[in-house]
């Protein structure tokens, strides 16, 4: 994003016409709609209550029901060799789907990749970023006791 609107302030500074004003305005355009859309899908934080995962965005809220949660474990290591399928790859967050050798596809709601906490669903892996995620696990963990203790 810099380097574009390096660029463009460059061309403009040095009188140089023979781009296309339009090239010129994309220059500037561009990495600004990128930062806008960046911003836009920012992970603010995560809301556990007993039933379901709230993560916060700018604007709106992803909701993920625990009742099918399986696993939650800490793993600072498991977005190593990750592929980026569809999502933002760093551009304030890391959100989207992603995929590697260790977890397979899965889901990204991160701001911290030393901070990662894995959640397996029965039917899909999703990643977050705590800001404690021992606690985090240990507090999802002790959710899903009682919420199964109760239920019995």
């Amino acid at each position: 994003m810099l380097i574009a609107l390096g660029a463009s302030g460059t061309l403009h500074a040095l009188g140089m016409t023979m781009i296309p004003p339009w090239a010129g305005w994309c220059l500037v355009a561009v990495p600004f709609l990128a930062l806008v859309a960046g911003a836009a899908f920012i992970v603010r934080g995560y809301v556990l209550t007993d039933s379901a995962l709230v993560i916060q965005r700018m604007g709106w809220v992803n909701r993920l029901d625990l009742s099918r949660l399986t696993s939650a474990e800490v793993d600072p290591d498991a977005l190593r060799g990750s592929l980026r399928l569809f999502g933002n790859g760093g551009f304030f967050s890391f959100t989207g789907w992603f995929r590697n050798k260790k977890l397979g596809v899965y889901r990204a709601y991160a701001t911290d990749t030393k901070r990662i906490v894995v959640l397996r669903f029965a039917e899909k892996t999703v990643v977050i970023t705590p800001d404690d995620p021992q606690k985090f696990v240990q507090k999802i963990n002790t959710n899903k006791a009682r919420t199964a203790s109760q239920s019995q």
